[in-house]
């Protein structure tokens, strides 16, 4: 048994909650043994120049670590955003730093892309920086993808992935879920405010995972892959992921317009998650919910198939 098998296979860590881990701990367990290399690392004490105006406390990496490891062997370069610290959100060196992650994927050409979010938008205290730094992001993984390189989204943190967050997940060559995987752009609390409790209420757990949950989003097709809430569920994802996800050209921005179209003329007047899982042919979908992770998996590749297929 190798010393990458034995860290997944053999450790208990292999079994950790995805979306109990700090980020670092999350790089920890996705990568090969002993493989990562921070860069501009604590010791550098690149901080906001923003929150201390605001008497808000800072972070010695402002809520994001990247680097560079080997998963299964092969070199990748990971972000990881840091939930626990301002809810994941961008500011604008948090911005730059996973910018200027993907611009060196770009220039590289050769090695892949993995990003666990972990974020619930833009820092209110850096709006416009933050807004900026999304666009740079976006535009960023855009560019990385046409070099031809492979940008991999992991989501099932406790912010889940929000406002930017969920745009940038969009813009990537595939993504890994769990069900605490909550992608959207707008927040529970966000779309309670605007439109009223009765329109949303942030306050139904239910309804924000059936809403927003990795389940919807992998039923939906917006999500490759749904895995349980283990390290090892996400680290061998995201190597299967990366041995199948295809690169970015026309045909696939084209197909990937059609879907969308497709799926809101099918489900547009829909009012509930359940009812487009029962449009779908799901088998007592209100079930869905409380099915586990392994029982999940098997019936949403089963719809998936079937569901494709009858169009």
């Amino acid at each position: 048994m190798n010393a990458v098998s034995t860290k997944i296979e053999g450790h208990p860590e292999g079994s950790a909650s995805w979306y109990e881990a700090s980020a670092r701990d999350r790089i920890a367990l996705l990568l090969d043994v002993g493989s990562f290399k921070e860069f501009i690392g604590p010791e550098m004490r690149e901080v906001s120049p923003h929150l201390p105006i605001f008497n808000l406390p800072e972070a010695f990496d402002d809520g994001i670590v990247i680097g560079k490891g080997a998963l299964n062997g092969s070199p990748v370069f990971v972000a990881a955003q840091e939930g626990r610290f301002m809810g994941g959100a961008f500011g604008e060196v948090h911005g730059a730093k996973l910018t200027g992650l993907l611009r060196a994927a770009r220039d590289l050409k050769d090695t892949p892309v993995l990003i666990l979010f972990d974020t619930g938008g833009v820092r209110l205290q850096e709006a416009n920086a933050g807004e900026l730094a999304i666009a740079e992001i976006m535009r960023a993984v855009v560019e990385a993808r046409t070099a031809g390189v492979k940008v991999l989204g992991l989501i099932g943190g406790r912010a889940g992935c929000y406002g930017g967050g969920g745009l940038t997940a969009g813009c990537c060559s595939g993504l890994v879920v769990s069900e605490q995987g909550r992608i959207a752009v707008s927040g529970p609390e966000v779309i309670e405010t605007n439109r009223g409790v009765e329109e949303f209420d942030s306050r139904d757990r239910a309804l924000v995972w059936r809403t927003m949950g990795g389940k919807h989003r992998k039923l939906l097709g917006g999500a490759e892959l749904f895995v349980d809430d283990t390290a090892r569920g996400f680290r061998e994802a995201a190597i299967k992921l990366l041995g199948i996800a295809g690169p970015l050209g026309l045909e696939t921005l084209l197909a990937e317009q059609d879907r969308l179209e497709q799926r809101l003329r099918e489900f547009g007047d829909a009012s509930d998650a359940i009812d487009i899982w029962t449009a779908m042919k799901v088998p007592d979908a209100a079930s869905v919910p409380a099915m586990e992770a392994s029982e999940f998996v098997s019936l949403a590749d089963s719809v998936g198939r079937n569901f494709h297929d009858a169009r």
